[in-house]
């Protein structure tokens, strides 16, 4: 523990010979809160730009069509049918 302490250059409080885990635990749990809230809202908004970006490529492709429709012609034996009535 001490190690990891030094390593992160934690150091006592005043009136304490070396850094209580109460201490470096407490500080660690408001970065790794902190992270964890910046982390959501950061994919949030990823979540938000890719789902605009989606939307936009439907408009494009709606907007192309990939097939063209031909009118129906009036041929065949109900067409016929009609005209001579």
């Amino acid at each position: 523990f001490l190690e990891t302490a030094a390593y992160f250059c934690m150091k006592p409080k005043m009136g304490e010979k070396e850094v209580s885990p109460h201490s470096f635990f407490s500080i660690w749990h408001e970065f790794s809160s902190d992270f964890k809230d910046f982390w959501k809202k950061e994919n949030k908004l990823i979540l938000q730009e890719r789902v605009k970006e989606a939307e936009e490529v439907c408009r494009q492709k709606k907007g192309k069509s990939l097939y063209n429709i031909k009118p129906k012609h009036d041929s065949g034996i109900v067409s016929k049918n009609c005209s001579n009535t």
